[in-house]
């Protein structure tokens, strides 16, 4: 039977609704692209500025005229440097100190050292290391450059150097120390001081030089 008088099925499905609304302007969809670009590039942005925080302390070094880059001491290293202490007394500097662990190695056999460091990120890392060992009280950090830090009130003094700032170093020293000092040098030698003591071999190796002892040559131009 036909009739009822109702559009054709095929006309009720194109009129039916989708469901999905409108479809959205090409300006809303050009404003979210915006937004999420934005934030893309403030989330890339601060990721590469904390990256360069980060990174900055260990490559400036590099561009400096005479690099001294961060290597840590062993084990044997330290032990010889304690060594080289024994029966010493007055305050100590570590120049270069790294992540401390000299100045912590001397604080606890009861010297009042200190060290200096440029790279601020080791510094503080080894004030938290002074503090977690019981001995901040007694091994303090700061954040300089050694060219710039007068050594005259310390009686002891290790430097872990490299050869292109050891003839500088060894003139600074020369003028600024007291006549009972000592100097620890690691790794590296003084090119023109003869050396006092030496423990170890290789790497490991320390020589200390005892101030009264190159004083008493003869001075070198």
């Amino acid at each position: 039977m036909e009739g009822g008088g109702g559009a054709p099925l095929e006309v009720l499905r194109e009129e039916r609704p989708c469901g999905h609304g409108v479809p959205p302007s090409p300006e809303a969809s050009s404003v979210k692209g915006s937004t999420w670009g934005l934030f893309f590039t403030g989330v890339v942005g601060g990721a590469l500025l904390a990256v360069y925080a980060v990174a900055t302390p260990f490559i400036t070094p590099a561009f400096r005229k005479i690099c001294l880059p961060f290597v840590p001491a062993t084990a044997k290293q330290t032990e010889n440097v304690v060594k080289m202490l024994r029966h010493r007394r007055g305050p100590l500097v570590d120049i270069g100190s790294g992540d401390g662990r000299i100045v912590i190695a001397a604080a606890k056999e009861g010297f009042t050292a200190v060290g200096y460091e440029l790279n601020p990120w080791l510094v503080w890392y080894s004030r938290y290391k002074a503090w977690r060992e019981g001995v901040h009280g007694s091994a303090t950090f700061y954040i300089s450059d050694l060219w710039k830090v007068t050594f005259s009130q310390y009686s002891n003094v290790v430097v872990f150097g490299v050869p292109q700032m050891m003839p500088q170093l060894e003139k600074k020293l020369e003028l600024e120390l007291e006549e009972d000092a000592r100097v620890i040098a690691c790794r590296f030698p003084f090119p023109h001081w003869t050396p006092d003591h030496i423990a170890g071999d290789g790497v490991d190796t320390v020589w200390a030089y005892d101030v009264g002892t190159f004083r008493g040559r003869e001075k070198r131009p």
